[in-house]
């Protein structure tokens, strides 16, 4: 009998994210470096006939089930592209919050069709892969190699992986869904309309620059932090949690999710903390 596959889904970090405009299609050109923290979700795959998913953790109930999760839908996506293609029943043992700005959906999405490359292996570069990536959510393409990189485009552009050296953050979320759609659509912008580039911490399009930035890393406010700020009306407990945890030298929002980084070292806060990097 097969043994089952794991992997971990790990929370997506914006170090920055900054909006450039909106595409002639709808769609928000963006300019972000990511990076993956140590917390995340479980997912396993027991490899048998047919597709199913069971659910549990402490955030299990707002995951949605069948069609609502990404995990079936990435997996749906990829068999509708690869005739044969073994799967089974998934596991996902969901810790993130739902709607947070952290990436937890879109991370169980490519974590499953991680599981399902290896079960039968394809290469994560395979053109069916990632197009079952894109096709399932616009951060499911970063998160299917999660490691630091550029992601530019409504997500479709990805830089190379940067070595980005370990951080310690807190993460701080008020468990207030803040829906990104509804984020979009506050900036106001209609299409084809840009505006004026936000100076980035780092010189853009160059990866040698990376080695040793992150831990002067200053990011500056973005529309986007304000308008994920304005539809999240728990802030102030968060951010006060935030500051208990960690005298930040930096602190932003990455939806309804509060981020900041000590000065130097760990957060006092451990078991509240994760780690960004590569």
């Amino acid at each position: 009998m097969p043994q089952p596959l794991a992997t971990r889904a790990p929370a997506k970090i914006n170090l920055t994210l900054h909006v450039l405009g909106r595409r002639a299609d709808g769609y928000h050109r963006l300019e972000s470096l990511v990076a993956f923290a140590g917390t995340g979700d479980r997912l396993s795959l027991e490899p048998g006939p047919g597709l199913a998913l069971r659910l549990s953790g402490p955030t299990a109930f707002l995951a949605g089930q069948d069609a609502d999760n990404l995990v079936l839908k990435a997996a749906r996506l990829l068999a509708e592209r690869l005739e044969g293609l073994r799967a089974g029943t998934f596991h996902l043992v969901k810790r993130l919050p739902v709607a947070a700005g952290i990436g937890g959906g879109s991370s169980d999405a490519a974590a499953a069709l991680r599981l399902l490359a290896r079960l039968n292996d394809l290469p994560l570069s395979h053109p069916a892969l990632r197009e079952a990536a894109r096709l399932t959510g616009a951060d499911v393409p970063v998160c299917l190699e999660p490691r630091a990189r550029m992601m530019r485009g409504a997500g479709e552009e990805l830089g190379p992986a940067l070595p980005l050296p370990r951080l310690f953050a807190v993460l701080v979320n008020p468990r207030v869904p803040v829906e990104t759609p509804a984020v979009f659509k506050a900036l106001g912008l209609q299409p084809g309309q840009g505006i004026r580039r936000w100076r980035d911490a780092v010189q853009r399009g160059s990866s040698s620059c990376w080695q040793g930035r992150a831990t002067t890393w200053s990011p500056r406010r973005s529309g986007f932090s304000r308008s994920s700020a304005r539809r999240c009306g728990s802030w102030r407990p968060a951010k006060a949690a935030a500051s208990r945890a960690c005298p930040a030298r930096a602190r932003r929002c990455s939806g309804s999710t509060r981020i900041a980084l000590p000065p130097r070292g760990r957060p006092r806060a451990s078991s509240a903390g994760g780690r960004a990097g590569g």
